[in-house]
């Protein structure tokens, strides 16, 4: 039986995959021996909205930016199993290399299945690693198979899964939680709500073992209220799962019980930490507490708790089905397995990669990601979000694991890696970070909460052409006193994009000081503009579309721009056609 199904996850509603659908079922007839059905994110996020046909269980053909007015088409090219009539939205070999560059194992349903349907799961071997365990395994069993894996927690610290499981179920109390951190707040990162609207099963599975091998009889998802589709996906998921007493009393006939529910958060940065995170369960504000006690012996409700993040449960199934030894054959020696990357910014092919740790940055940007769009030349990319650090183009060939990336000032953090080309400002770029984590500081502590506010102050200055000699190093000061002394992740490692900065491009800040010039001529302030009097040919179309009459000059005569009168708005760059305005 042929099979339209259509990815449907946040990335391809955005581009117009509910449009898509309900055009191609105003054409289906009761007649149609085919069916129509939704997915959740394949990862190629720059193709979306893909439309897949399936014959039975074979993928016969994938399209690619899909739009309604092909609907018709698509429903002739089914019906008359003749697909060369969307041979000119079929996706290309050089687009297919991007899925086939990936080793998939958190992801590895993602857009295969209906992350509605519990059925689907089941048919990929979903929840056989859960009876496996409460037929089968001790607790320690199961802790003893996580600890031979290395999995490492994804959510960014990297600290050995096993370890924080074995601390909690070694802990005295009766009521003990697992908790899963979804509060996914780093700008450009989307990997666990990719995962949560895809795959929400993966997730409820991965926790029900966690919560075995810790002894918990209660499971909390704690997940952005700015994620509607994985909240809806995940309720629907834990619904089905308690129908078929997957979750709930007695499950499987085992003895073991265990609930969940879903927690919304508001969206604070600083709930991504975990005491933080607890707080907030609690009905308090997000601050981070003082550690120890840590989670493990004291957390939510002052009983044992467990915390991991989307990703890290997402792997958990997979390893008890194949086995701790065949996780860690994957990776490095400090690093095991693979990991989930968010490509964004400045690249061709942007969406969510899975690699073994191991693959070098150039891997990852130049071979999946197809390298830098419209032909410009690769400048950094951002590791880790806010809390990472920019890796320039002389470190590409940088191996991704925890220590390597360590040792170039940035951090695997959850997944987040935004590429920038020649024409980002990298100070810029570190004010926009700073401008960030000094908003979201809770405040608590001072370093961060002063510390930021006098580095995003600094920044701001250099940027609008007002800085001064000493700045650097007082930036650097700065952000060391600050790493030193914040109480929680979010300060100690808010100077990381300062610091990566000032280590590799500190010729950008001298000349934004020295200078009074932004090099990659983005900060609007330090723009200069002038006409090339050999390119003008007088057309008149930048004189009629500058605002402030900066622009002065006669018919088929070079112009010229009083610089006191130019308010930097790029018009006149936008409109010439012959290259004749340049920015310096």
């Amino acid at each position: 039986m042929m099979r339209i199904i259509i990815g449907e996850g946040s990335c391809g509603i955005a581009a117009g995959a509910l449009k898509v659908h309900n055009s191609i079922e105003k054409l289906i007839t009761d007649s149609d021996t085919f069916s129509l059905s939704s997915t959740g994110c394949i990862g190629m996020c720059y193709l979306e909205p893909i439309v897949d046909i399936y014959d039975g269980e074979t993928l016969v053909k994938r399209l690619v930016r899909v739009t309604p007015d092909k609907a018709e088409a698509i429903v002739s090219a089914v019906r008359d199993a003749d697909l060369t009539k969307v041979e000119d939205i079929t996706i290309s070999r050089d687009d297919e290399a991007f899925l086939l560059g990936q080793t998939r194992i958190a992801l590895r349903h993602c857009g295969l299945i209906d992350p509605t349907s519990i059925e689907d799961y089941k048919s990929t071997d979903g929840y056989r690693a859960l009876k496996k365990v409460l037929t089968s395994m001790t607790p320690e069993d199961v802790i003893e198979e996580i600890k031979l894996s290395g999995l490492a927690g994804r959510g960014g610290a990297g600290f050995p899964t096993w370890f924080k499981w074995n601390a909690a179920r070694n802990s005295k109390g009766e009521d003990k939680y697992l908790i899963c951190n979804a509060d996914e707040g780093d700008p450009g990162a989307f990997m666990d709500r990719a995962l949560i609207e895809s795959d929400p099963h993966s997730l409820i599975e991965g926790m029900l073992i966690g919560a075995y091998a810790i002894g918990a009889k209660e499971m909390i998802v704690y997940v952005r209220a700015e994620y509607p589709l994985a909240i809806k996906n995940l309720e629907i998921a834990i619904a089905a799962a308690e129908q078929d007493g997957l979750l709930g009393d007695n499950i499987l006939g085992s003895g073991f019980s265990c609930k969940m529910r879903i927690k919304a958060g508001a969206g604070a940065f600083v709930c991504g930490e975990e005491t933080a995170l607890i707080e907030s369960l609690e009905g308090k504000r997000g601050m981070p507490r003082l550690k120890p006690p840590f989670p493990a012996e004291c957390g939510y409700m002052d009983s044992p708790s467990n915390i991991n993040n989307v990703e890290t449960y997402a792997n958990v199934a997979w390893i008890i089905n194949n086995g701790g030894g065949a996780f860690a054959a994957m990776g490095t020696e400090n690093s095991k397995g693979t990991k989930v990357f968010a490509l964004t910014g400045k690249i061709k092919k942007g969406g969510l990669v899975e690699i073994p740790m191991g693959k070098t940055l150039r891997d990852v940007i130049f071979g999946i990601g197809g390298g830098i769009r419209n032909g410009k030349k690769f400048k950094a990319v951002q590791m880790g979000g806010p809390s990472g650090g920019c890796i320039p183009e002389e470190l590409l060939d940088t191996v991704i694991d925890y220590k390597a990336l360590a040792a170039t000032g940035a951090i695997m953090g959850s997944g987040g890696m935004v590429v920038m080309d020649e024409d980002t400002c990298m100070v810029g770029m570190a004010k926009f970070f700073l401008d960030f984590t000094a908003l979201e500081s809770c405040g608590k502590c001072v370093h961060c909460r002063i510390g930021t506010k006098r580095m995003q102050e600094i920044l701001s200055r250099i940027v609008e052409g007002n800085g001064k000699t000493g700045d650097i190093e007082l930036l650097s000061e700065l952000s060391l006193a600050v790493k030193d002394g914040a109480l929680c992740g979010l300060g100690q490692t808010a100077p990381n994009p300062v610091l990566t900065t000032i280590r590799y491009f500190r010729h950008e800040y001298e000349a934004h000081i020295n200078e009074k010039r932004c090099p990659a001529g983005e900060c609007a302030a330090l723009r200069r503009y002038s006409i090339d009097s050999e390119k003008c040919v007088g057309c008149t179309l930048c004189a009629r579309g500058c605002p402030t009459k900066a622009i002065s000059g006669t018919v088929k005569k070079p112009h010229s721009i009083d610089e006191t009168l130019c308010i930097k708005c790029d018009n006149c760059r936008k409109v010439c056609r012959f290259g004749a305005v340049s920015v310096i």
